[in-house]
Order: C-alpha cells, then structure tokens, then sequence
C-alpha cells in the first residue's frame, strides 16, 4: 500500500511492503496551502506516481488533505472512536489513477462541556492515526497519548478507541510570542537549547507562588529578566518554551494525569524530548515515537478495511 499524510504545510509518503515495512519514504513542501483546487491528483501523482505503477493497490491519505481546504472532504468522526468507526467514515475518491483505491482519512471530534455553558467542540485531523500507530507501535489499548506542535493534543485511550481530546496552541503561542512580541526584541529564537533555562521555565510556570498568576503573567518575565540583566537573549528562548509547555502541562497534571501514567509522546525528537523532560518533573514518566506511528496507523486502518 501507499501511505501518505499530507498536512499543511508539507506532504510526506510511504511506500509499505505486504507486512507493513516501509520500503520507500518521500518528504515534500507541497503542504495542502502550495496546492491550488483542483491540482491535488496532479501533485499526487508527481510525487507517488511511480510507486503507483507498479501495481494496484490501496493508498490512504491523512492529515489536512481531507479537509475542506484539500483534495476531499472526509467529514469528522466522532469520538469515541477506534479503527472501525473511522474505517466505516473513509472518504473514496471516485476517479483514483491507475486503478488505486484512495481515500482519505476522516479526523476526530469530541466536545467539551463546562456547567452551565454550551459545549464547544474540538477536533483533530491526522494525529488520530497517529495515536493509532502507537498504539500498535506500543501494545495499548488503553493509555495517555501528546502530540506536541502547534497545536498539541492530550488524548484518551480505552479499550482501543480514542474516547476524548484537548488541544492546545502551546506551538503557535511560542511562535507569535518569540517572534511577534516585544518579547522578540531580547529573545534568541534560533538559540541552542538550553536545559537549565527551560527547566527554570517548567518551574516558574507550575509554581505555587501567590497562587500562581498563569502564562499571561509569566511571560512577562520573559522580558524582565533581560532588563535586569539576570539572562541572556540565548537562553530565554529556551525559558520562554518553558513557560508555555510548563503552562500546558499544569491544565493537564491534575485532570488527566495520575500516579503510575505513562505517557506515549508522539512526535519529533526535539518536541518529545522536551515533553519527556517536562513530564519528568512532575515525576511522570513517558516514551517517545516518531514518524514510523503514521506509518503503523495508516498500515493497521488498512488492516481494519481488509
């Protein structure tokens, strides 16, 4: 099969074997924003249009592709859901090249509710396969999963179906605040990591000092120690990550998080590491997988179809 997970802003395949090994790996900047309507089967056959002559096959697409800003709408799936309930929502396309059968893989949804408030709803699109990689990566069907980014994804796993998330813009929080601010103007962003100062960050933001005032507090500090000279440009960037990601952490410790969790950290070896040294100090401990988590996902829906 070809497994492909086109986000937006870039687009990454695999060619996989009969048992799921990955015998080929593409990465492209062709992110579903540099893709005009109507040129998504001519970008996708640029790019796989040898792997699909072949032979005949199943190709499933993740990510942004089945948005509405993509090749075809695959309406969300609603949580709780696991490999049948999202294989029972592919999106097929109706004319495939070649011969292939195509589709593209709904996201998730779930709502959160607050008393007395109306729910507001939350989504996903991509990290659910993901989420179901890992899970055969790993062999749970029930657990803790984080997929740190732009936008990080705390979910629930029971009994092999993914029953709830939260998103957080802790990425694009970082990312506008470093680049975008006043903060900008004493911050580094392309520094060296720096552990002591992101550690300082994790501990500042989960602090318990006068009640702990929350990020939009903290990150001011982001600019007073440079005043005060008590840190250089380089390291805050690194303090400034600690802050957000320490913020995000504290929303989840005492809700989502418990005695003996462990959890699975989905992502690139820079983010998860960071995760993994953040989850550390509140004691939790984690692991880590990468890329080869889409893969497994996509390999194992195509199992759910067969």
């Amino acid at each position: 099969m070809v497994a492909v997970d086109w986000g937006t802003s870039s687009l990454r395949g695999a060619l996989l074997d009969a048992d799921g090994a990955v015998i080929e790996e593409r990465p492209f900047s062709r992110g579903i924003m540099t893709v005009a309507p109507g040129e998504f089967p001519a970008v996708f056959e640029a790019c796989f249009g040898d792997w699909l002559a072949r032979s005949s096959g199943l190709c499933l697409v993740s990510g942004m592709a089945g948005s509405r800003q993509g090749w075809m709408e695959a309406p969300y799936c609603a949580c709780p859901a696991g490999f049948a309930e999202v294989a029972d929502q592919l999106a097929w396309i109706a004319a495939p090249p070649r011969g292939w059968r195509i589709a593209m893989v709904p996201g998730l949804s779930c709502e959160h509710t607050c008393a007395g408030l109306p729910a507001v709803p939350d989504v996903m699109r991509g990290e659910e396969v993901q989420i179901f990689g890992a899970m055969q990566l790993a062999g749970l069907r029930d657990g803790i999963f984080v997929l740190p980014g732009t936008h990080s994804k705390w979910a629930t796993v029971q009994h092999g179906r993914i029953t709830g998330f939260r998103t957080f813009m802790t990425g694009e929080v970082y990312a506008l605040l470093s680049q975008h601010s006043i903060l900008s103007r004493t911050i580094a962003a392309d520094a060296p990591f720096d552990d002591a100062a992101f550690a300082q960050g994790l501990a500042q933001a989960q602090g318990q000092d006068q009640g702990n005032s929350g990020l939009l507090h903290h990150a001011f500090s982001a600019r007073t120690l440079s005043l005060f000279g008590r840190m250089e440009a380089g390291p805050l960037a690194s303090y400034l990550s600690g802050l957000v990601i320490g913020e995000e952490l504290r929303a989840n410790t005492a809700s989502t998080l418990h005695a003996n969790t462990e959890v699975v950290l989905i992502g690139s070896a820079n983010l998860t590491r960071r995760y993994a040294q953040a989850l550390g100090h509140q004691g939790v401990a984690s692991r880590a997988l990468g890329s080869e988590a889409t893969w497994a996902g996509l390999r194992a829906l195509a199992q759910a179809i067969t």
